[in-house]
């Protein structure tokens, strides 16, 4: 089956097959280099026409790779092809020139063909262990535009550095409705504006987990669906507005799945980037600021500097949804002018960016809804919260820190509105995130849910939600969340809160009242 996906350095998009995460051009190199080693092994008669059609595949493939820009997982395979042509070719020479033909005895040449094929096979492995990430097709009747906006906050100092003169500011990139491009339009790249910013943030995000960044060259390469600045959907509908924080140490394009997903919907998605948190930020000047958040070890001195990073999130993101607002009206939102609906947001979060959600929407009721994807709320849990709220999570496990659970019913349990806690089987601390398209597929890191099952599942139970709690939308949400696992439902009584029905809609789910630990989202420390 083949896909299409974003994948070379000159950033055309070129065909894929599923599942292998190889381009054409890729497997032309390693088909040949297979063949090389197998020609040693072929009878006399199809040696020859196998061998040196090999090469002349190999040769140019390789050239082209090289121009293109080689992934690093293709460095064995040619490695490995650059061992078997003197072995191959040299029988075939000496005999053109009349000479006797000297061939090793099959003993000795078959360890050193087993060697080149294994290393070989490297190539594939590799490929499909970190790919180029292969975004899912949004499923909306809306195309997707991107924007990417900066913002500095006058009245408020910047906490992170000691000079009085600097202020708050924040870089967001909106997702949002927009009429279909030409089918030959460029595709916003997934980390940044320019190849040197979607570099800068990789390498950021690779040393963030402690690993080389050369393992993920993959993800600056890719190209996601959306079309930068494209002009808004036609009509005069205005459209709800979805405010995201990534987890601590992430950016704002680590759910762009998600993000797409939703703007393909009718929805506005504005992701943050929180200088000094993000791993890297990359300000309209030219300037990258880099983290300057970690954890100590102590978990009484971390929580507190938790609770103050959220608090200085919660705040971005209440100053963001206002000049959003002023945005709206003024025409500093650029194509969106007139057409965000400020009157119906949601405020999300990953990580640590689900309890500065909470905390937002504990401060500020402009904010209709909520979303925690795998949060641990940290900060005060008064006072209590008055909208919808929606907390994904992972399943228990013998790590899972006994402090989540306790705070997370906490809160649900004393919303004034409706809340749901839906537990999904099978999910780890990065189903919630772009993750499972370009890590390894270890259900200990991404889950067992496979690479487009985990941004469905996000996307499916997300949307059913902001549908009823922006738009109102008739249905049974409770039913669809509990299709995706064992679902918790928080509804106000008079005088008191508690949990009003438990319902399981996968097979295999367990019941379960507890979360999950507060391990830090890719790429946190």
């Amino acid at each position: 089956m083949w896909q299409r996906v974003p994948h070379l350095e000159d950033c055309r998009v070129t065909e894929t097959i599923a599942g292998l995460y190889m381009s054409p051009l890729e497997l032309l190199a390693l088909l040949s280099a297979v063949a090389l080693v197998v020609a040693r092994w072929l009878p006399s008669a199809a040696r020859a026409r196998v061998a040196i059609t090999a090469v002349a595949v190999l040769v140019p493939s390789a050239i082209a790779l090289s121009v293109a820009g080689v992934r690093w997982q293709m460095l064995p395979v040619l490695a490995g092809a650059a061992v078997m042509i003197p072995f191959t070719l040299s029988p075939l020479l000496r005999r053109r020139a009349g000479r006797p033909a000297r061939r090793a005895r099959w003993w000795l040449a078959l360890p050193g063909s087993v060697a080149c094929l294994g290393l070989t096979a490297t190539g594939p492995v590799a490929a499909w262990a970190f790919p180029v990430p292969a975004f899912p097709e949004p499923s909306g009747r809306f195309a997707v535009g991107t924007r990417v906006m900066q913002w500095t906050d006058p009245r408020r100092p910047e906490a992170f550095t000691t000079d009085p003169h600097d202020r708050r500011t924040v870089v967001i990139q909106l997702w949002y409705p927009a009429q279909k491009s030409a089918a030959g339009a460029q595709r916003a790249r997934y980390l940044g504006r320019t190849e040197q910013e979607a570099r800068t943030v990789s390498d950021a995000l690779a040393r963030q987990v402690g690993l080389p960044g050369f393992l993920f060259d993959g993800v600056p390469r890719a190209r996601t669906h959306a079309v930068f600045d494209a002009p808004v959907a036609g009509g005069d509908e205005r459209f709800p507005v979805v405010l995201f924080s990534p987890g601590s140490g992430g950016v704002r394009t680590q759910n762009t799945a998600w993000a797409e997903e939703l703007a393909s919907h009718g929805y506005v998605v504005v992701a943050l980037d929180h200088p000094y948190d993000s791993a890297a930020v990359v300000l309209a000047d030219g300037r990258t600021i880099r983290t300057r958040t970690h954890s100590t070890g102590d978990r009484d001195k971390d929580n507190k500097l938790a609770a103050g990073w959220t608090a200085v999130r919660a705040a971005d993101l209440r100053f963001v949804l206002t000049r959003l607002a002023t945005a709206a009206g003024d025409g500093d939102a650029g194509p969106l002018t007139g057409r965000l609906d400020t009157g119906r947001a949601a405020v999300t979060g990953h990580s640590m960016g689900g309890a500065a959600a909470l905390q937002a929407a504990r401060r500020d009721r402009r904010f209709d809804a909520v979303i925690d994807l795998d949060g641990y709320p940290h900060g005060p849990t008064t006072p209590s919260l008055h909208q919808p709220a929606l907390a994904l999570a992972q399943a228990t496990t013998a790590s899972t820190d006994p402090h989540y659970a306790p705070r997370l019913t906490q809160a649900l349990e004393r919303n004034t509105a409706t809340s749901y806690r839906l537990t999904v089987p099978g999910a780890a601390h990065l189903t919630f995130m772009d993750g499972p398209l370009y890590l390894p597929p270890v259900p200990s890191i991404t889950g067992s849910l496979g690479r487009t099952g985990s941004p469905h599942v996000v996307a499916a139970t997300t949307l059913a939600f902001l549908d009823t709690t922006l738009r109102h939308t008739p249905g049974d949400l409770a039913g669809t969340l509990a299709a995706h696992g064992r679902l918790s439902v928080y509804s106000p009584k008079p005088g008191s809160a508690g949990r009003h029905e438990t319902r399981s809609g996968r097979r295999g789910s367990r019941p379960t009242t507890a979360g999950v630990p507060p391990r830090p989202a890719f790429p946190e420390p």
